[in-house]
């Protein structure tokens, strides 16, 4: 008897511990859905936003990262599509110097080439603040050095980057770098 109740308890006890390492795991990210990790704070105010007054952050950099890529262009087509999304933000730094992680404009920085034209298309939006991102992210993307090599060293270097007043000026740079490469993209 006494044997039938440690087997019954050792199932149960075995079964709960299966149970519970089993409902927390996620699968890994591939190398290109990796994503810097951000830490998580409280809303703060930002001096480099004139429409936002302070960065929401809802957690941590690797939760935004979608499942099932296939392509870097896909992936890119992801990122772009969340550029207005004013939530897709965490923050860095230490709490004295907070900073925005823009975190669709900085992965579509680092996909690059592939970027490029998805946000040249989006550099026409109404919203000044998904401009501001589409810019910040042209520039990031643009120093691919897959791309560079091809322009010859040029990307599109903008003045006061991540401020909306400043998107007419840099919009009209993207527009002159476009003119210049955009035949050198589809080679």
């Amino acid at each position: 008897m006494q044997r039938s109740v440690v087997s019954i308890w050792a199932v149960c006890i075995g079964s709960l511990l299966l149970a519970g390492c089993a409902s927390g795991q996620r699968p890994a990210p591939t190398p290109s859905q990796a994503v810097p990790e951000a830490p998580v704070t409280t809303a703060q105010p930002t001096q480099n936003m004139a429409t936002a007054n302070t960065i929401p952050v809802t957690g941590m950099a690797s939760d935004w990262v979608p499942p099932l890529l296939i392509s870097p262009e896909e992936e890119a087509a992801y990122y772009v599509s969340r550029l207005a999304d004013r939530r897709f933000v965490t923050s860095y730094g230490g709490s004295d110097n907070r900073r925005p992680w823009y975190i669709a404009a900085e992965r579509l920085g680092q996909i690059g080439l592939p970027a490029v034209p998805l946000l040249f298309s989006r550099l026409d939006t109404t919203d000044e603040y998904e401009q501001m991102l589409v810019l910040y992210a042209l520039q990031l993307a643009t120093q691919d050095p897959q791309l560079m090599i091809r322009t010859r060293g040029e990307y599109i270097q903008l003045g006061v980057v991540l401020d909306p007043a400043h998107n007419a000026e840099n919009a009209a740079t993207a527009r002159e770098w476009w003119q210049q490469h955009a035949t050198q993209l589809s080679l």
